[in-house]
């Protein structure tokens, strides 16, 4: 078997899941942290700070060699940061806050080399527009238990509960792991994916992404993303 180069900062199946789709080879840790934003702290330093601090803690499990991915997501309506609910009705309050009306996702990647000390970062926001579900809906949604380890507490994958319409933006932010922007790390180590990225979200989300070549470039197409 060969050996994994790629830790992650994590126990996300979906975040797994993405990863595996972009032909890599990945072991998985994940760890522990406070994730209480901190005053005046905006969502695109809440994550980026939180993807960093995991990678960083993370990598005292990494081998020699790898590298460790560290992610965070987070949703945020108007100036408001909604992480993953506390309970059941902290479930139903944001999907009543969420529905009908348009928030931002925004998601983190830090990939980390531990033994050079040297550290690669992004960060991505998505445009999500929900559609207006009403309370039985919510209700049926709360009952699955899916909500409870969703930021937002939803999850735009969901096939019962589809949460999302007309949605054209980077999907995979969304679901917690924006991969062109993985992708752009990745070379910069010196480590593409075995996959192009694109055709992994063409193929497995079964989605047809349109802001790809705004994040990657057609040079970086041409010279092996794709």
């Amino acid at each position: 078997m060969t050996e994994p180069f790629l830790l992650l900062a994590s126990n996300s199946p979906r975040r797994r899941q993405l990863l595996r789709w972009m032909g890599l080879m990945v072991l998985f840790h994940a760890v522990d942290l406070d994730e209480t934003p901190r005053e005046g702290e905006v969502a695109l330093q809440y994550v980026s700070r939180l993807a960093q601090a995991k990678a960083r803690a993370a990598s005292a499990y990494a081998l020699p060699g790898w590298l460790v991915l560290g992610a965070d997501t987070v949703v945020v309506d108007g100036e408001a940061l909604l992480g993953k609910p506390t309970d059941e009705a902290d479930a139903r309050r944001m999907l009543r806050q969420l529905r009908g009306h348009t928030h931002r996702v925004c998601s983190a990647v830090a990939l980390y080399d531990p033994q050079q000390d040297q550290l690669w970062q992004d960060v991505y926001c998505a445009e999500v527009p929900m559609r207006a579900y009403d309370d039985d809906e919510i209700e049926a949604y709360l009952k699955t238990g899916d909500p409870f380890d969703k930021a937002g507490a939803y999850a735009i994958q969901h096939p019962g509960f589809h949460p999302v319409e007309t949605f054209a933006d980077c999907y995979a932010c969304v679901v917690g792991l924006p991969l062109c922007h993985l992708a752009r790390l990745l070379k910069q180590a010196g480590r593409l994916p075995q996959l192009g990225v694109p055709l992994a979200c063409r193929v497995m989300l079964g989605y047809r992404c349109s802001v790809f070549p705004q994040i990657l470039g057609t040079q970086g197409l041409i010279s092996g993303f794709e």
